[in-house]
């Protein structure tokens, strides 16, 4: 091994660590969403625990997230909204299992997803 190896080596693990410090300090947006094979019990829980720890007036008749009415519809925004409130942390979009986070944001027409 020539003398020039141990250098080169150690030059692409600087570079490669520093790729990892650079695409770390990249935040992709997610949002977290109710599972489409969840219950309508476990997406009414979801509403209601959510719905006590945030705001949820964006669900209400003639807001934007009102329609369409039904639960699965207003269980992803209700569990996203708490989802952004408390810092985006995976943990809080489990919901017992019941939520996926998702990298493309599901906002439809005028609702928006925070």
């Amino acid at each position: 091994m020539t003398k020039a190896a141990p250098l080169l080596l150690l030059f692409l693990y600087l570079i490669s660590v520093g790729n990892l410090v650079a695409s770390n300090n990249y935040e992709q947006k997610t949002w977290c969403v109710a599972k489409p094979s969840s219950d309508q019990a476990t997406l009414l829980a979801n509403i209601n625990y959510a719905c006590s720890q945030v705001d949820c007036r964006i669900l209400h008749k003639g807001c934007p997230c009102f329609s369409p009415d039904n639960l699965i519809s207003h269980a992803s925004i209700a569990m996203n909204l708490y989802y952004q409130c408390r810092g985006r942390n995976r943990w809080n979009c489990d919901f017992k299992n019941s939520a996926l986070i998702v990298i493309t944001d599901p906002s439809f027409a005028d609702c928006i997803y925070a």
